[in-house]
């Protein structure tokens, strides 16, 4: 657990669950899911209200959510300048791209929560892949409300077993992330094999 977000959790509260949420859906370094699990832990003390930290982290998300997508749709210069700077986080969004356009609403849903460190790289995806929005906006806020009510939950139900609940949650989401991105490129990969295939018959 670090040190440093205790005594920021107790100055700022639920101004910053929001701020944590919203920075990470735009690849920002922001630990938002630790932020969650200690303000879930803080609802169990009593030092938060939960409904209000719960409605606080899905706000905070979504809002970050609609912002890398009209990022996405509007400001792809920008963001490839931002990508092209780091070629693995180019090669995730191309890959973000191709599986948005096939698979569309549930990958948005599932990059929500259940590979979360890829959240970001999809709304900047859906926003270039023209996903139209209503489709897009309920999907993710779908998935949020997952991902906000899993790790609020487990620090609210958890609270004096919160660094090894961080600890194993880190764990998941990371290998979580890594078996995404392998299905990915597995899918990339066996698409563009398929079309070689069709041009050369």
């Amino acid at each position: 657990m670090n040190d440093w977000l205790l005594p920021l959790l107790v100055s700022y509260g639920l101004p910053l669950v929001f701020l944590a949420t919203l920075l990470s859906c735009l690849a920002l370094p922001v630990p938002s899911s630790l932020v969650m699990l200690t303000a879930g832990a803080f609802s169990a003390t009593g030092e938060l209200s939960l409904l209000p930290t719960v409605l606080a982290a899905f706000t905070g998300a979504v809002i970050g959510d609609q912002i890398g997508y009209f990022i996405g749709s509007t400001g792809q210069s920008r963001l490839a300048t931002y990508i092209d700077a780091h070629p693995k986080r180019a090669a995730l969004l191309a890959r973000a791209v191709g599986f948005l356009r096939r698979h569309g609403g549930p990958g948005v849903f599932f990059s929500r929560w259940l590979v979360s460190p890829l959240g970001p790289y999809v709304n900047f995806a859906a926003g270039a892949a023209a996903l139209r929005w209503p489709r897009f906006a309920l999907w993710g806020a779908s998935g949020e409300l997952v991902w906000v009510a899993l790790y609020v939950g487990l620090g609210f139900a958890f609270s004096e077993n919160l660094a090894a609940v961080a600890e194993f949650a880190s764990d998941i989401s990371g290998i979580l992330a890594g078996l995404a991105v392998m299905l990915g490129s597995g899918l990339w990969l066996r698409h563009a094999l398929h079309e070689t295939r069709k041009q050369q018959g």
